[in-house]
């Protein structure tokens, strides 16, 4: 599989852009362990042209993260080429257009998955933005706006025909949300199309290795992107390629104490990057979903405990604790 220049080489899986997710620190530990993209948190168009400096810092990537995305979203023609153009000067290997947020504050405002009630706009600004950049332009959406409007498999000859050089599709509709499963079967069905020669990238509930297997073996997917899966488990790529390539030898599975680790360094990540407050609000989000501590019995009030932790040094002392508890 290819987008513009960038080979990946066959079934890659990336790690789907994520607002408070997709930072610096977590997409590097995602790469180490397997990730074939990685993608920033999604950007505001608007917010970029404003130059904003909380968002402007969202652009900051590194060679190590390589290939890497930035992701734009917006409502405005003129601001979504502006953004991308800023974008384009920050070094990405792909701009990704956001055309699949579901969430009020950006549907609702004709953003994200809010343009799938206005095509003709999602088109121009496709044409637009592809024509104002050099680099690669990809696009991110849903199957549609509701079950009444699954318009994904014209769309995406519509967005091919903009020039587009891949298309990611969340088996879900905007009113969906999260909720529910993801449908995939359309998702094959713009695979199969014989119109369609830019690879298309399946995303949506690929929560194991098992579930990666399907989304390739069943739907002729080119690559799958994780989302919420990777949440507290960036080494959910390593597990998912393992799945993917039984035969080639790969390194020892990882053991509790080693994702222990994982998790403890994420945490330094963050209070090192942002500040120790702020840094460990950052980690809940990972510290809540991860699963290894699933295994535990009993962890109600360790969990509770570790999740109003407001010191760096008092979380990892409960963390520590947690190696005895499995001990």
């Amino acid at each position: 599989m290819k987008i513009g220049n960038v080979e990946f080489g066959p079934q890659p899986v990336f790690l789907a852009p994520m607002e408070d997710v997709t930072d610096i620190g977590f997409r590097l530990l995602c790469k180490r362990y397997g990730a074939a993209m990685v993608y920033t948190e999604f950007v505001s168009a608007e917010a970029l042209v404003r130059d904003v400096a909380s968002t402007v810092r969202k652009l900051q990537i590194s060679d190590e993260e390589r290939p890497v995305g930035i992701q734009i979203y917006g409502r405005d023609t003129d601001a979504m080429v502006e953004a991308a153009k800023i974008v384009e000067q920050a070094g990405p290997d792909v701009i990704d257009l956001n055309f699949g947020c579901p969430v009020k504050k950006v549907a609702g405002k004709g953003a994200g998955a809010g343009m799938l009630q206005n095509i003709p706009k999602m088109l121009d600004i496709t044409r637009r933005v592809v024509d104002a950049v050099r680099l690669p332009v990809t696009v991110k959406t849903r199957l549609g706006w509701n079950h009444e409007q699954l318009i994904i498999t014209e769309l995406a000859e519509q967005l091919q025909d903009c020039g587009i050089q891949a298309l990611t599709i969340h088996g879900r509709t905007r009113s969906q949300m999260y909720t529910g499963e993801a449908d995939w079967t359309l998702i094959g069905e713009v695979k199969r199309n014989p119109r369609i020669h830019i690879p298309i990238i399946g995303n949506g509930d690929i929560t194991s290795p098992e579930k990666a297997r399907q989304a390739f073996a069943d739907y002729g997917v080119d690559a799958i992107m994780v989302g919420r899966a990777t949440f507290g488990c960036p080494w959910i790529f390593q597990e998912i390629r393992e799945a993917l390539s039984p035969v080639t030898p790969h390194p020892s599975p990882l053991t509790f104490n080693d994702k222990l680790d994982i998790i403890e360094e994420l945490l330094d990540i963050n209070v090192a990057r942002i500040d120790e407050t702020r840094g460990i609000l950052h980690t809940r989000r990972h510290l809540a979903a991860t699963p290894i501590f699933k295994a535990i019995p009993n962890f109600r009030q360790t969990r509770i405990a570790m999740l109003r932790a407001t010191k760096r040094d008092e979380l990892v002392q409960i963390l520590e604790q947690t190696r005895t508890l499995l001990g």
